[in-house]
C-alpha cells in the first residue's frame, strides 16, 4: 500500500481501530485508578505517594518499552508485534483480577500500552497520505487523550456499585473484539534492521534516567523537598543524563536515530506533545483528588466530573487535524495553548472556591485546547523528517508523551503529598493543587511561546 494512495481502504481504517483500541484499553485502565486512590488508600492503609507509584510505574515501564519500539518496528511485522501486545494485555488483565497483589498484572499491561501505540502511529504514517495525515492522527490522538478522560468515569462507576477490581473485568469482552478485528485486518512487513543490534545499554542507561527523576520526586512527596532523598536521586539523575548524553553521541548502537533532534521544529513540536501530555495526566489525578478529598464528591461523582470535557475532546481532535492539513499548524497549536492557559489560570485563581460544576466547566476548556494541539503537534513533527526517520520520529514522540504521564503523576502527587507531612490532608490538598495548578500553567506558557518561535522562525510545511 502506498500512502500517495488518496484513498484509504477500509481494511486500514480497520487495522489503525484495532491497535487503537488496544492502547485504549491500556490507557484507560491506567487512569480508572487515578479515581481509586482514596479507596485503595484506606482498604490497603498506604500513602497517597505510596500508591500513585500504581500509576508511575505503569507510566514508566510503557515509557521504556516505548524507546524500543523504534527498532521493535523495524524488525517485527505488524501482525504479530500486535498479537503479542494483545496475549501480554490479556494475562496482565487476569493477573489484575485475580491476584493479591495487583502490580505485576499492571506492569505486563504496561508493556502491551507501550507496543500498540507506537504501532498504530506507525501504520497511520505509513498507509495515509500526507494530505490526510491531521484527520487520522486526529483520531488517533482521540484514543490515546480520551481513555485518560474517560478513565476516572469508568473507575468512578465501578467501584462506586461494585469493586474496583471489576475495572479489570469490563475490557475481557473488548479484547476479544479487538483480537479478532486485528487479526483479520493488519498487514504489511517490516522494514528491516539490516546490520543494526539492538542497543541493550542505551535502553539500560535510559531506563535509569527516567526512573531516577521519578524517584527523586517520590522522595520529595514522601521527605519533603529539601530531604537528602531527594536531593541525591535529582543528582544521580543528573549524572546519568550527562552519561547518556555522552553515550548517545559516541556510541555505535543506538536506540533510535537522535540526530532527528537537530531539527529545530521537530524539537519545539515534542515540547507540546510533551507538554500537553503532561498536564493532561497532571489534571487527571489532582481534579478527582480534590473533588473527592475537598468537596467530599464519590468517585462516581469525580468521574462523571470529567466526561462533558472527555466528550468535547473527542469532538475537538479531528477537526483541529483537519484544520492542520489545510492551514498547517500555526493556528490549531495557538488556540490550544491558549485555552489551556485560560483553563489553568482560572483553575489556579478559583482553587479556594471551586465546586464539581465548576471543575467540570474548567476541564471542558481544558480538553477543548488539549485536543486542538495534541495531534497536531506529532503531525506536523512527522513532516520533518523522510521516510527512514518515520519509526524513529514515531517512538521518540510516543516515549515522551508517556514519561510525560509518569513525571505529571510524580510531580502532582508529590507536591500535595509533601503539604500533607506539615498540615491536614484536606488543607493539604488544596494548597498542593493550588501549586500543581501554577506549575502546570508555567508549562502552558512555555508551550505558547514556543509555538510563537516556531511561526516567527520557520514557516509550516
Amino acid at each position: 500500500m502506498h500512502p500517495e494512495t488518496e484513498s484509504v481502504p477500509t481494511r486500514t481504517k480497520l487495522s489503525i481501530l484495532a491497535v487503537g483500541l488496544l492502547s485504549f484499553v491500556g490507557i484507560l485502565v491506567e487512569t480508572s485508578m487515578n479515581v481509586t486512590f482514596p479507596t485503595l488508600i484506606k482498604t490497603m492503609g498506604v500513602t497517597l505517594d505510596t500508591v500513585q507509584w500504581l500509576t508511575t510505574a505503569y507510566l514508566l515501564v510503557v515509557t521504556i518499552v516505548m524507546s524500543t519500539t523504534a527498532y521493535m518496528l523495524k524488525r517485527f511485522n505488524p501482525r504479530p508485534l500486535f498479537l503479542c501486545a494483545v496475549a501480554i494485555c490479556l494475562i496482565g488483565g487476569l493477573l489484575c483480577l485475580f491476584a493479591p497483589s495487583f502490580l505485576a498484572g499492571r506492569l505486563l499491561q504496561a508493556v502491551a500500552t507501550g507496543i500498540s501505540t507506537p504501532l498504530m502511529f506507525q501504520i497511520i504514517f505509513a498507509c495515509v497520505p500526507h494530505t490526510q495525515l491531521g484527520v487520522y492522527t486526529g483520531f488517533a490522538s482521540v484514543i490515546v487523550s480520551l481513555a485518560p478522560a474517560l478513565g476516572p468515569t469508568y473507575g468512578g462507576v465501578l467501584t462506586s456499585i461494585w469493586s474496583w477490581r471489576a475495572i479489570f473485568i469490563g475490557i475481557l469482552p473488548l479484547l476479544v473484539i479487538i483480537t479478532v478485528l486485528g487479526a483479520t485486518t493488519i498487514t504489511g512487513k517490516a522494514a528491516g534492521v539490516g546490520q543494526q543490534h539492538f542497543d541493550y545499554l542505551g535502553m539500560v542507561i535510559l531506563a535509569a534516567l527516567f526512573a531516577g527523576i521519578v524517584f527523586a520526586f517520590n522522595g520529595a512527596g514522601t521527605h519533603g523537598w529539601t530531604s537528602a532523598t531527594f536531593w541525591v536521586w535529582l543528582a544521580g539523575s543528573v549524572i546519568v543524563a550527562i552519561a547518556f548524553i555522552m553515550y548517545a553521541r559516541r556510541g555505535t548502537r543506538k536506540l533510535l536515530d537522535y540526530r532527528i533532534l537537530r531539527l529545530p521544529v521537530l524539537r519545539l513540536r515534542l515540547l507540546a506533545y510533551f507538554g500537553l501530555q503532561f498536564i493532561n495526566i497532571g489534571l487527571s489525578l489532582v481534579l478527582p483528588l480534590l473533588a473527592q478529598t475537598v468537596l467530599g464528591a464519590s468517585a462516581m461523582t469525580a468521574g462523571l466530573m470529567l466526561l462533558p470535557g472527555a466528550l468535547v475532546g473527542a469532538v475537538t481532535a479531528p477537526l483541529a487535524g483537519r484544520v492542520y492539513d489545510r492551514v498547517g499548524a500555526t493556528i490549531p497549536l495557538l488556540f490550544s495553548s491558549i485555552m489551556v492557559c485560560v483553563a489553568l489560570t482560572l483553575l489556579w485563581v478559583f482553587t479556594d472556591s471551586l465546586t464539581v460544576v465548576g471543575i467540570a466547566g474548567l476541564y471542558v476548556v481544558l480538553r477543548l485546547g488539549f485536543n486542538s494541539g495534541f495531534g497536531v503537534a506529532i503531525s506536523d513533527g512527522s513532516m520533518q523528517v523522510g521516510r527512514p526517520q518515520k519509526a524513529d520520529q514515531n517512538s521518540l514522540f510516543s516515549m515522551m508523551q508517556q514519561y510525560a504521564g509518569s513525571l505529571g503523576t510524580s510531580v502532582m502527587s508529590a507536591v500535595i503529598a509533601a503539604f500533607t507531612l506539615s498540615m491536614t490532608t484536606t488543607s493539604a490538598t488544596v494548597l498542593g493543587a493550588k501549586v500543581d495548578f501554577a506549575l502546570l500553567l508555567v508549562l502552558g506558557f512555555g508551550i505558547l511561546l514556543a509555538t510563537v518561535y516556531t511561526r516567527m522562525g520557520y514557516t509550516d510545511n
